[in-house]
């Protein structure tokens, strides 16, 4: 379903995290040990500060959850469909860490046609009903259950065990959502406020950058300013298209307008993909 499309980045997990392998066959055992002693501390601080991050995440996604559903249950579809996007903003910006308990990512977040129609609910489900239908009604029992699911969601978080792949192809998978379904508008077919996903999805993935950043500096200053100038561009093409505190309907872009946002979104791939060979090479 996700197709890597930047899967060179991947070797940053052993390259950037855990430092380049030791060539040089006269080092001492001292000198190897105080480059395992920094990896290991390097690694360690940047999945802490990462977990500390997704956690603060799914607690704002908590309380724009219950919002979100109060309205709907409380049938102000007016409001329930105000809400929509912006709650779902720190959902797809801790998306590394929600996907991992997979049980629960498609009850909160699948479209429709990735479960069975006997099982499908979550935001996408009574998203349908808001825009499609027109009402709250009927889908009062959805937006209890995506309340329960929520909140189970951010009991389980505090196990996630966050280890530098899952930091990395977090990274990986955050950029390909966007260029698989966010740029083709069906990730929010019904409401069409898939420019709060993207944006979204990219901030999530910068902030995984700017944690290894630091490290990558060190290694290739070039790469590391060239990530953020794309990142840079990408968010000058997003701020063209906000309304508002939010973003224009995803339909209201122009065909023109969408080809540009793809190809920032590849030209943002291209130096991320380029970071594992460069380290390595190091």
């Amino acid at each position: 379903m996700k197709l890597l499309k930047v899967s060179g980045i991947l070797f940053l997990s052993s390259s950037l995290l855990f430092g380049c392998a030791d060539t040089d066959k006269t080092s001492s055992s001292e000198k190897e040990k105080v480059t395992d002693s920094s990896s290991s501390a390097l690694s360690s601080g940047v999945t802490d500060d990462y977990k500390a991050y997704a956690i603060g995440e799914i607690e704002a996604f908590v309380k724009a959850t219950e919002e979100f559903t109060n309205a709907v249950k409380n049938g102000e579809l007016d409001q329930a469909k105000a809400l929509y996007g912006p709650a779902r903003v720190f959902y797809e910006r801790a998306e590394p860490i929600a996907e991992v308990f997979g049980d629960l990512d498609p009850k909160i977040d699948a479209r429709e046609g990735d479960v069975p129609d006997s099982e499908w609910g979550g935001y996408h489900r009574i998203e349908k009903g808001l825009w499609v239908e027109n009402t709250t009604k009927g889908y009062e029992q959805f937006a209890e259950q995506l309340m329960k699911d929520v909140n189970l969601l951010r009991a389980k978080v505090d196990t996630v065990e966050v280890t530098p792949e899952l930091l990395i192809t977090g990274a990986v998978d955050l950029l390909n959502e966007v260029s698989t379904s966010k740029v083709t508008g069906e990730e929010d077919r019904y409401s069409h406020t898939d420019l709060y996903d993207f944006a979204a999805n990219v901030e999530g993935a910068e902030k995984i950058y700017q944690l290894l950043n630091p490290a990558l500096k060190k290694k290739d200053e070039q790469i590391s300013n060239e990530i953020q100038a794309r990142f840079s561009d990408v968010y000058s093409l997003l701020n063209q298209h906000k309304k508002g505190d939010g973003y224009k309907l995803y339909t209201e872009l122009k065909e023109a307008e969408v080809k540009e946002l793809s190809q920032a979104i590849d030209a943002l791939a291209e130096p991320l993909s380029q970071i594992g060979l460069v380290t390595e090479a190091s």
